[in-house]
């Protein structure tokens, strides 16, 4: 009786799994025959933002098929991440999230999802440098000015953030350790309100993604003092590296990239990765990436997977220098 049992239960799975697989496969082949949505988990006007709906009109005309841009923004990205992570595996709920996602695991943050067992990555769309910017009307025409100045009145700077744990967050109080001065951390929810802010003098500076911060340079709105990364950025080519003003350590670069819910099927993350790989790889929309200053990337799910794995170690080390830690 008992292996009888036995025998019915392992032919009942086998048969689950044969259905589970059809029914997978066929999914798969009809993808996308339905609406489907990008979630951007910062509200509009950043640079994630633009990305998203770039890359979604761009899919919307190559599949034939809606693409909306929603953005669910919260807890420094978490809220967006999270709505993701548990939506149904389908293929029709699109994160389009920023390196955050590995950074917040560094720190100590309490997360409801895993980004490596939760979350399947599809595509890296984009890398992208932060200014340190700071108010037009502020004195400091150098980031040496503002080191200078803060020095001299310790704990009366503030600088700004697009959230706990992020990579402005993450420069901001590298900065501090290695020019010596103290600061308050104002967390904001996304660039654009931090932006707003900071042409409004609220708050000293910040670490803002060189496409938010391009065109308020470019106006006079606000003065940008140096830059992440390894090289000076084209739409900023006047604004030196941190490297190059003698302050190690900010050569890592924040990125946007594409991820599904980890139940999301091989057959249609192919899909989707090869379509959107495409695109951003493509020379229309890769001169419209480049134009919000953004470096576009587009190589697939294999590299991007690699990326994820080694910038979780990068910005740990980040991490640990900064002393950021979320209790």
């Amino acid at each position: 009786m008992t292996s009888s049992r036995h025998v019915l239960f392992a032919f009942a799975a086998i048969a689950f799994l044969v259905q589970s697989v059809a029914v997978s496969g066929a999914s798969a082949q009809n993808y996308p025959d339905r609406r489907l949505t990008f979630v951007v988990p910062y509200p509009a006007g950043g640079a994630a933002d633009a990305i998203g709906r770039l890359l979604a009109t761009r899919l919307s005309e190559a599949w034939k098929q809606p693409v909306v841009v929603e953005n669910k923004s919260g807890g420094g990205g978490i809220v967006g991440n999270d709505y993701v992570a548990k939506a149904p595996g389908d293929g029709y709920t699109v994160l389009v999230g920023i390196s955050q996602l590995v950074q917040a695991p560094n720190v100590g943050m309490k997360l409801p999802y895993d980004v490596f067992r939760d979350l399947r990555p599809v595509t890296q769309a984009a890398l992208i440098a932060a200014v340190f910017a700071v108010p037009i009307l502020r004195p400091d025409q150098t980031m040496e000015d503002f080191v200078k100045a803060a020095k001299v009145s310790p704990w009366t700077f503030s600088y700004g953030s697009y959230g706990t744990a992020t990579t402005s967050h993450l420069y901001g109080e590298l900065l501090k350790k290695k020019a010596g001065i103290e600061m308050t951390h104002v967390p904001y929810r996304g660039a654009a309100p931090l932006t707003n802010d900071l042409l409004g003098g609220q708050i000293s500076g910040a670490f803002v993604e060189v496409a938010t911060a391009a065109p308020q340079i470019g106006g006079g709105k606000i003065r940008g003092l140096a830059i992440s990364g390894e090289t000076r950025s084209p739409l900023l080519p006047a604004i030196p590296t941190l490297g190059e003003i003698g302050f190690a350590g900010f050569e890592a670069q924040g990125w946007i990239g594409i991820f599904v819910p980890a139940t999301t099927p091989k057959e249609i993350v192919d899909k989707l990765d090869g379509e959107l790989s495409r695109i951003i790889k493509s020379p229309e929309t890769s001169e419209q990436i480049k134009h919000i200053g953004l470096v576009p990337v587009g190589d697939g799910a294999s590299a991007f997977t690699a990326v994820l794995q080694q910038d979780f170690e990068r910005w740990g080390n980040i991490a640990r220098e900064s002393g950021v830690k979320v209790e």
